[in-house]
Parts: C-alpha cells; structure tokens; sequence
C-alpha cells in the first residue's frame, strides 16, 4: 500500500510538473531602442504602443516572424523577431551582474555589428562617417507615407 501511494504522490508531482512548465510564459526582451507594437503582424500595421530598450514582454503566440506579445502595460500586440531576444537584457546591473554585464556603448556598437577595435580601426581609416550614420538612425517614415508610396509606385502588397 505505502509503494502505491509514493508511487501515485511521484507521479502527480510529475504532473504538476509539467503543467507547470507547459503554462510558463515565455519572456523575451525588446533588443531594439524603440520597439513598436502593432495590431496586426506586418510593418505597416497601426502601432499601438511602443516598448523601450531592455523591456521584458510577455510571448502570447506566433505567427511566422512575428510574435504576439503582452506588454508590462498588459497592452497586447505584435512584434518582429528580429526586435525581440530570449535574453534578459540587464540595463542597471547590481554588483553581481557588473562583471557579466555589458557598457551600453558596447551593446549599441553590437546591434550595428561592431566592436570596439571595429569601431576604432573605422575611424581611423575614415572609411564611415559617423555624423552621417547618426542622422540616418533618427529618420522615421510613417506607415501611411510608406502606403501611399506604395500605391503611388504602383507597388502591391505589404512589405514584410
């Protein structure tokens, strides 16, 4: 009798178990400095809300590239995958993350495919022009420019 009740409390615990991680909610982290949340997967969806650098979201479900996903708002919404990272990004480390940790200067210089001794070599062989790459990163096009683009140039579909 004793053997079948542990072996009964095992495999309920097992159970549970399972359960457990099946329900866990999968968290991800926004990798880009301005993440937009959109009703609809595709870019040129109306954005509902936008996520910051580091935010952590909550993966609701999946469609191709695109995740739908909740936000610490609870606003719920899809995102690409390539603005989202199964990486919890650490932006104010305690002391115990410090030496894991990353500078934010490195992690930018990594999100454009640089390091340091890249970044450096660049400069001195004066092969980019900085000014010039940080102009360009704080152009935006709205969604409705880039339909009427879209219909002006006689261009179908949806860019994905």
């Amino acid at each position: 009798m004793k053997c079948i009740l542990k072996s009964s409390l095992l495999v309920t615990a097992a159970l549970a178990l399972v359960v457990s991680v099946a329900l866990a909610a999968q968290m991800l982290s926004i990798q880009v400095r301005s993440g937009q949340l959109r009703d609809k997967p595709g870019y040129l969806s109306k954005v509902i809300s936008k996520l910051s650098y580091g935010d952590r979201v909550e993966m609701l479900s999946e469609k191709n590239d695109w995740r739908k996903v909740k936000s610490p708002s609870g606003a719920a919404g899809w995102m690409h995958v390539s603005a989202l990272s199964e990486q919890e990004i650490i932006l104010k480390p305690t002391n115990k993350d410090v030496e894991a940790a990353a500078e934010s200067d490195e992690l930018a210089l990594a999100g454009k495919g640089f390091n340091k001794q890249v970044e450096d070599k660049y400069k001195s062989e004066q092969k980019l022009d900085y000014a010039t790459v940080n102009q360009m990163e704080k152009l935006t096009v709205s969604p409705n420019t880039i339909q009427k683009f879209m219909k002006d140039g006689g261009l179908a579909g949806e860019v994905k």
